[in-house]
């Protein structure tokens, strides 16, 4: 299998147009998509749902192979220090959990960290990913940390060109 060289954004949130993007979150309130956060929705009683949303949205991702079990994902994502419930916004439509987009708090780093953003296929094609995206870049300053960093399957071209659409731009890190 040939090595993949990983496409690696990051966002100066200094710079970031918040305004340019605002009409998307808009546009999913006019259609009834809320957005709020793991920690406005409880958090631990809602970790199954999250679950099963990252499950069903990561199935795209170029080359991301057979998911984690509910203990796996708990182990390794929830349970550790960088998970921070204000990080994680949702998409809801009524009861329907269409998105999720989700960043780590890395502020020892300088920078939090766009683990996850993924639509329902349904949902697709209504700017719910950057409306969810542009809603959770406050997430920084909560941090106290003014990059939000994401790394990136070549393939996953779209999600690419979302970020960069947003002013991310190639970074090198180690």
């Amino acid at each position: 299998m040939p090595d993949v060289r990983w496409v690696k954004l990051e966002l100066d949130v200094t710079a970031f147009q918040a305004a340019r993007f605002a009409p998307y979150v808009e546009r999913c309130r006019d259609a009834g998509i809320r957005l709020t956060t793991m920690a406005e929705l409880g958090d631990e009683r809602r970790w199954r749902s999250l679950y099963e949303l990252n499950r069903e949205c990561s199935a795209d991702i170029p080359g991301r192979g057979a998911f984690h079990t509910y203990d796996q994902y708990v182990e390794r994502r929830l349970a550790v220090p960088s998970y921070d419930p204000r990080g994680v916004v949702i998409a809801l439509d009524g009861d329907e959990w269409c998105g999720m987009a989700a960043t780590s708090d890395r502020r020892a780093s300088g920078h939090v960290f766009n683990e996850m953003t993924g639509v329902r296929a349904a949902y697709r094609g209504r700017g719910v990913a950057l409306a969810m995206k542009t809603y959770g870049i406050g997430f920084a300053g909560l941090c106290g940390v003014d990059r939000v960093r994401t790394v990136h399957h070549p393939a996953n071209t779209g999600v690419i060109a979302m970020n960069r659409r947003l002013g991310y731009v190639d970074a090198d890190w180690d």
